[in-house]
């Protein structure tokens, strides 16, 4: 984490591929945007990530 002020992914003007990935049930920020809507959202908590396993499980996860 930096003190780097950078902007969010905004869904209505970015392309989600060009952001994020998923590898299992972690979520990962592939640019700056990226990284920092994941740690503001805290979308890699370990009970999101926990659900996200269980879905994955269940042929639930992720969406298509």
């Amino acid at each position: 984490m930096t003190e780097e002020v950078v902007r969010l992914y905004h869904p209505r003007r970015d392309k989600w591929r060009e952001h994020f990935a998923w590898r299992e049930g972690v979520l990962i920020g592939l640019t700056s945007a990226g990284r920092a809507t994941i740690q503001v959202l805290a979308a890699n908590e370990p009970s999101m990530i926990a659900v996200r396993e269980a879905l994955i499980t269940e042929g639930r996860f992720p969406p298509r």
